[in-house]
């Protein structure tokens, strides 16, 4: 089968299914591209190449987890984040741009000549602390999470990036394995979705990235409630917290940090509050 051939019945096969409607041209190009092992300048340029046998199995088994909702980017394995390529699996959460404004927040307030200290707490697939010690050349950074499976992940990313030097990794419940160090920043994406919100998610979300990953508890609070404390004795005076936070926490987690100086918010492109940033007292 020609390539523009496969490509277009592939588009056919997700139009069908409502939840896919609108992504099923770029699902179908990604999903061709990777299974061809092609760059997308080849396939404009030679649609009429024949696509071999095993491409063609391969094509059809990855569109068919497609349409069972599998996120592309476990069936590609890798997903972009703030410029940078990172594989993902189903261990971990798949990098949201909305995430990005947490880097742009914690780059904002550091200097890339400054030595600093990094926490990243619940690190996943590794993105934000990939990231931070991408773009700030001197910091040393110190990745937590409580899953082995997710660490593998991270790890492998770090490699991937040649980061292996700066960043280390530490299997941790929140800040338990790092108890009595010092830290200049401390950021954290943690699960903050609420219990009761596990109906109202895209099932490609709800039923396929790790559920330690989305909720926590009735209010999606749980893990504010512990790291916030955990963080405030872990930041050297004037240290800098940064959080990302989930719709309609902004009071909450406002109260959480009464006691913090310098406590703000950053709105995504939606206007909704993202990242939630405060300092230790000096």
């Amino acid at each position: 089968m020609r390539l523009r051939d496969a490509l277009a019945a592939a588009r056919e096969r997700l139009e069908t299914h409502a939840d896919l409607a609108t992504s099923a041209g770029r699902d179908a190009e990604l999903l061709l591209l990777h299974a061809a092992g092609l760059p997308r300048a080849s396939l404009f340029a030679y649609p009429e190449c024949e696509l071999g046998v095993e491409e063609d199995v391969r094509y059809q088994a990855s569109v068919a987890r497609r349409l069972a909702l599998e996120p592309i980017q476990y069936i590609i394995g890798v997903q972009e984040f703030y410029g940078l390529a990172l594989k993902v699996t189903p261990a971990v959460l798949i990098p949201r741009p909305e995430t990005e404004h947490l880097i742009e927040a914690v780059l904002e307030r550091s200097s890339k000549d400054e030595p600093l200290r990094i926490l990243d707490v619940g690190t996943g697939s590794g993105a934000i602390a990939i990231a931070l010690a991408t773009h700030l050349p001197k910091a040393q950074v110190t990745a937590l999470d409580l899953s082995p499976g997710a660490l593998a992940v991270a790890e492998e990313n770090v490699r991937a990036h040649g980061l292996a030097g700066r960043i280390r990794f530490i299997g941790s419940d929140l800040l338990a394995a790092v108890a009595g160090e010092i830290f200049d920043v401390i950021v954290s994406n943690p699960p903050y979705i609420p219990a009761a919100d596990r109906s109202s998610l895209h099932p490609q979300v709800r039923e396929y990235e790790p559920d330690m990953a989305l909720f926590a508890g009735a209010a999606g609070m749980d893990i504010y409630r512990r790291l916030v404390p955990q963080a405030f004795d872990a930041l050297r005076p004037g240290g800098l917290l940064a959080m990302e936070i989930g719709w309609g926490q902004t009071d909450a987690i406002r109260d959480l940090l009464s006691g913090w100086m310098d406590v703000s918010f950053v709105d995504d492109l939606q206007g909704i509050p993202r990242v939630a940033l405060a300092r230790r007292p000096d």
